[in-house]
């Protein structure tokens, strides 16, 4: 995932093949090189929740935040901010409906990480 095209075209991909994404709506892109760029993307979820992604790459680096929300209102947010260090998957963890902070599984590769979150939203039964 080195360019912001490739990048969205396949969190653009991953959600609407996934089978639990209605409308896909690419918020922002900005683009500041070839190697370093930003996105912010929404999707509509069949449960009627709306997942949002927000990725910043820069030169192999990638910050992101994978967020479900409830009428515009935060739910459950997976993201890899420093804050906190105690956590044991430190940079990454998972911010729980009870407003708990927990290990995360992500690892900062959005292609794995997008298969991953939709598999935790949406469980094979």
């Amino acid at each position: 995932m080195n360019t912001l095209a490739v990048l969205l075209s396949h969190v653009v991909t991953v959600l609407q093949e996934s089978g639990y994404c209605g409308a896909v709506h690419v918020l922002e892109t900005h683009p500041f090189s070839r190697c370093q760029f930003a996105l912010k993307v929404r999707a509509e979820l069949v449960s009627g929740d709306t997942l949002q992604l927000r990725i910043y790459c820069n030169d192999g680096y990638v910050d992101y935040s994978y967020q479900l929300l409830n009428g515009g209102q935060p739910i459950q947010r997976w993201d890899n901010k420093e804050h906190f260090p105690k956590i044991a998957s430190h940079p990454h963890h998972f911010h729980n409906p009870a407003g708990e902070v927990e290990i995360s599984p992500l690892t900062g590769d959005p292609e794995h990480d997008l298969w991953l979150v939709m598999s935790l939203l949406f469980p094979p039964s």
